[in-house]
């Protein structure tokens, strides 16, 4: 039974991702910071699961390096790791910003999670994922490529995990290291994002879910993909 790592679990999009693979049959190690709100997930998830797939949740910060071990350590007593999850994110500001007054403080904080910690998670879960020949999934967003007022230092911090993911594709032959871009959904980032913006004409995550089990499954070359680009090929 495969298992996959997902950060950043508890809600929105890691947790509709987390039901749909729990739907699968995968075995799961959900995170999250807040630990009342994960246990809710991870309720949610586990009522989904079949075949016997077992969820696990580790409530934690992916910024700390003792957390990211856990991870790693409770996917290991599931049986390995065929799929991780980067999720986790940051905006850096709440609400967004422009540049001129994007604190410092925020932009380190949203580079330390989106972009250093993800390159740790992957670098404990290296050794598992080389033995299954599994792969990464690094959430990107649309602000990595696409100069969005406000969105700079979110984007500049994808932008890093973008590129991170493209040079890790090249090392790492022997893994899947996919960059994906869900675009635009209606979940709670987005709304602390910008909270002055109606976000119901955006898809939920569950709409855009689709579009990353098409990854998981078929599993193309290391590289940068959009799910309004999947999803669009579907129709």
């Amino acid at each position: 039974m495969p298992v996959a790592i997902i950060t950043g679990a508890s809600k929105g999009l890691g947790r509709a991702l987390g039901a749909a693979l729990a739907e699968s049959g995968w075995n799961l190690v959900l995170d999250a910071r807040t630990s009342g709100v994960l246990q809710e997930s991870a309720t949610y998830v586990g009522e989904r699961a079949r075949d016997g797939a077992r969820v696990e949740a580790l409530a934690g910060d992916v910024q700390d390096a003792g957390h990211r071990a856990a991870l790693v350590a409770a996917a290991r007593r599931l049986g390995g790791l065929d799929l991780l999850v980067n999720n986790a994110s940051a905006l850096g500001a709440e609400p967004l910003v422009r540049l001129a007054g994007l604190p410092l403080d925020g932009l380190r904080a949203a580079l330390e999670t989106n972009v250093v910690a993800a390159l740790g998670l992957v670098q404990e879960a290296l050794p598992l994922l080389r033995a299954s020949g599994g792969a990464v999934l690094n959430v990107s967003s649309d602000a990595a490529v696409d100069a969005y007022e406000t969105w700079g230092g979110y984007g500049a911090s994808k932008a890093a995990l973008d590129h991170l993911s493209a040079v890790l594709g090249v090392e790492e032959p022997g893994i899947r290291v996919w960059s994906f871009d869900p675009g635009d959904m209606r979940t709670d980032l987005y709304r602390a994002a910008v909270p002055a913006d109606d976000p119901s004409g955006r898809p939920l995550p569950e709409e855009v879910v689709p579009a990353f089990l098409d990854v998981i499954t078929r599993r193309p070359a290391s590289g940068r993909y959009t799910a309004p680009a999947l999803l669009a090929g579907a129709r």
